[in-house]
């Protein structure tokens, strides 16, 4: 059986299953990420619920996983050099799990990079977006009298699903098959209006090709059950 123990967050969140992959998320754009790519890939894993509504992503013992504080973050007892190993960042841990796994991401050189390119797109451009967007519509930022920030993030959104809408053109998907890019975007797409109810704000309706990647991705069961994991506590 694995040895988390030098993990100081198994003494927060401890392991029922140390044999597993430990996810350490909440169930936000950036975190079913990842528990839907886990469920894509059908790797054995035990999710930990971090509250960040409560700053849990801000204490010690997730901090000495990520020392940026932020959701998700893993530990796979199963490591590349046969001991455990730690990643976050979800850029980071989907790669990872595709290399790891050799599914959801080319092997062909020129496919492999056009999707991490894509890839990165979504963590440089749209999340970062997407999630200010969600502050001055959902957020604390709702209440600022200046709109001029929410304009601005509103157009910027609506500039970047231009980018994906034109790219999704004649497609299914964003590369020639459904890979870590898509599952990197799907999440914060679908938050626009499951989460931020932006929907018109950024003209949604009006990018087709981007409605119907959205129902593409929604459709796929491992997408519907990551997007629910872990769990909110009631």
């Amino acid at each position: 059986m694995p040895d988390l123990s030098s993990f100081p967050i198994t003494q927060r969140w401890p392991a029922s299953h140390p044999d597993r992959l430990q996810l350490y998320a909440a169930p936000t754009p950036n975190g079913v990420k990842i528990s839907i790519m886990l469920e894509e890939i059908g790797l054995a894993y035990e999710p930990h619920l971090i509250d960040i509504w409560k700053n849990e992503s801000k204490d010690p013992a997730f901090v000495s996983l990520n020392p940026n504080g932020r959701i998700p973050a893993i530990i796979d007892p199963n490591g590349p050099d046969g001991g455990p190993i730690a990643v976050w960042e979800s850029g980071a841990i989907l790669l990872y799990l595709a290399e790891k796994t050799g599914r959801l991401i080319p092997s062909a050189s020129t496919p492999r990079y056009e999707t991490l390119a894509w890839a990165f797109f979504q963590m440089s451009g749209i999340g970062p977006i997407f999630g200010q967007l969600g502050v001055f519509l959902r957020g604390a930022g709702k209440d600022f009298e200046d709109k001029r920030p929410l304009q601005r993030f509103a157009d910027e959104a609506r500039r970047l699903l231009g980018v994906l809408d034109r790219r999704l053109e004649g497609r299914d998907w964003i590369v020639d098959e459904y890979s870590i890019a898509d599952i990197a975007t799907l999440g914060w797409v679908n938050a626009l209006v499951a989460s931020y109810d932006a929907g018109d704000i950024v003209g949604l309706s009006t990018f087709s090709n981007i409605q119907a990647w959205l129902e593409r991705g929604l459709a796929r069961p491992a997408v519907q059950r990551g997007l629910q994991i872990p769990a909110r506590l009631a």
